[in-house]
């Protein structure tokens, strides 16, 4: 490990934000703290774990939280090493912070010649009024995934939740929507979520997978490469052979049905390419129907910083070291491509190690982390061809009808985002937006954006949004200013500004 000749020494320890506390960022604070960094860990959630590892409230009294994760080993060692850390004060958990924005400051010099300093901004608790600031030599970003939802007739009928909400619910929670249960859509995802409801007690009437058999069978060759990931895969379908789950591959739904809430759905069988079939349609009564068609990764905090954004997938691109080409920012785990917590554990000690290095002033030796580096490589491999398994029927937007809601946030219909197209002229996803408020609810398009794009007929294009989600004007109004209250390990300031203490 030889000095790194960009970095500028400035005095005190150096110090790394870093942003989620899923399997990434965990990984990436034990590691960069490892090495001697001082590290925050900013976290949406009340508890680290992420999605993968969500852990129910302690009042629940859940006896075994384990049953409702594999991996258990791993997220106990994640948990407590974390913990130690936090002891030792070498890392600082922060949770129900919502970052909004990361500011780069010019002052000062920095690594890689980029700024010394950066600041987090967060908003604090349920209310997400009080803001709060982190302030840090270098920031690593692990925020994670976001589940893809394409619309369908019906599809907003209470009742009908994401995949990856049901399992949220259960892990979470301790509860489920309903009593008999349709999982659907396609993509690793459906199985976990089936086979939980199915342990919970909830009668899983069917899954309806729109990929068949010989599309994996296609891509035998590179997905043989990672056995244990296969294996996992089989597991899931043995315990629903088990539970006598029913499998409908190569179907779709194609409608909800209910007055007040779901009451069935209807599935259909698809051709070879990608059609419902006329006449294979069945009905199958059901209370919950949880659907969803892939992830996409978060990058929101990426593009405000100006870090490059890359197709397919739309992921934050990194080097080797899992650095941004951002001077300072590092990224990690599903926001640089979808591949599970396996990739996302290899990626976050990588970041986390080179950090620290360059943090500390040296050029990080890629030998002290060539474990995690194979294993990147070949889950890497893995998941770029299970993507191009996992995809949604070609023609699913031939079942949505004019009448169906496709942004849920402004009740912007198909049919709108038909006519902004086919009458008004709509080139792409900006201008359908700006003819049909599709996109500008809430969300800002999160959910939205894959449909509206996909019944356009027009490419999704990197939103470069200011903040990644909304921020109250008072808020806005005070950043920068100096802060009073609490100041914690890692240059954290919280509360209301000294000039409104001076107005009261």
């Amino acid at each position: 490990m030889s000095t790194d000749p960009t970095r500028s020494h400035a005095p005190g320890p150096p110090h790394l934000a870093i942003i989620g506390a899923g399997p990434a960022g965990l990984a990436a604070a034990l590691a960069a703290a490892g090495e001697g960094v001082r590290v925050t860990v900013v976290d949406a959630a009340r508890a680290p774990g992420g999605q993968f590892y969500r852990q129910p409230a302690a009042g629940l009294g859940a006896r075994r939280p384990g049953a409702l994760h594999h991996q258990w080993r791993t997220w106990r060692r994640l948990r407590d090493g974390l913990r130690r850390q936090i002891d030792a004060g070498h890392v600082t958990h922060l949770p129900d912070h919502h970052v909004w924005c990361v500011e780069r400051r010019p002052e000062g010099g920095g690594i890689d010649g980029g700024p010394a300093r950066l600041t987090v901004h967060a908003l604090l608790g349920p209310g997400q009024e009080t803001p709060a600031e982190v302030r840090a030599d270098a920031v690593l970003l692990a925020t994670g995934g976001y589940e893809k939802v394409l619309p369908f007739p019906g599809w907003t009928l209470p009742g009908v939740v994401s995949a990856g909400g049901a399992q949220a619910m259960l892990k979470g929670g301790l509860v489920v929507s309903g009593r008999t249960a349709v999982v659907a859509g396609t993509g690793p995802l459906l199985l976990p979520v089936a086979t939980g409801l199915a342990a919970a007690g909830v009668t899983v009437a069917a899954l309806v997978e729109s990929t068949g058999p010989r599309a994996l069978a296609r891509r035998a060759g590179a997905l043989a490469g990672r056995a244990d990931k296969l294996a996992e895969g089989a597991g899931y379908a043995v315990e629903l052979l088990r539970r006598r789950v029913r499998t409908l591959v190569r179907h779709t739904v194609v409608e909800a049905h209910g007055a007040d809430r779901l009451e069935a759905v209807t599935v259909a069988a698809l051709d070879a390419e990608g059609r419902v079939r006329p006449g294979s349609e069945r009905r199958i009564p059901c209370d919950t129907l949880a659907v969803g068609h892939g992830m996409l990764p978060h990058t929101d905090l990426a593009e405000t910083l100006g870090c490059r954004v890359e197709s397919p997938g739309q992921r934050v691109w990194v080097d080797g070291e899992q650095r941004t080409d951002v001077p300072g920012v590092w990224a990690a785990g599903e926001t640089t491509g979808i591949g599970g917590a396996a990739l996302s554990l290899a990626e976050g000690h990588i970041a986390g190690r080179s950090a620290a290095a360059r943090l500390r002033g040296w050029v990080p030796d890629p030998g002290t982390w060539a474990g995690a580096a194979e294993s990147r490589a070949e889950l890497r491999r893995f998941f770029e061809a299970l993507d191009t398994v996992y995809v949604p029927p070609a023609h699913w937007t031939e079942q949505v009808r004019d009448d169906t809601v496709v942004c849920r946030c402004e009740e912007v219909t198909a049919g709108a985002v038909r006519e902004a197209v086919g009458e008004l002229g709509a080139g792409d996803v900006r201008t359908v937006k700006l003819l049909t408020r599709a996109g500008m609810g809430w969300c800002q398009g999160r959910m939205c954006g894959p449909a509206v794009a996909g019944i356009a007929g027009c490419e999704q294009a990197v939103a470069r949004r200011p903040f990644a989600q909304p921020v109250p004007l008072g808020v806005l109004a005070r950043t920068g200013e100096v802060r009073t209250g609490e100041v914690r390990t890692g240059e954290v300031r919280t509360g209301e500004s000294e000039q409104d203490d001076d107005d009261r």
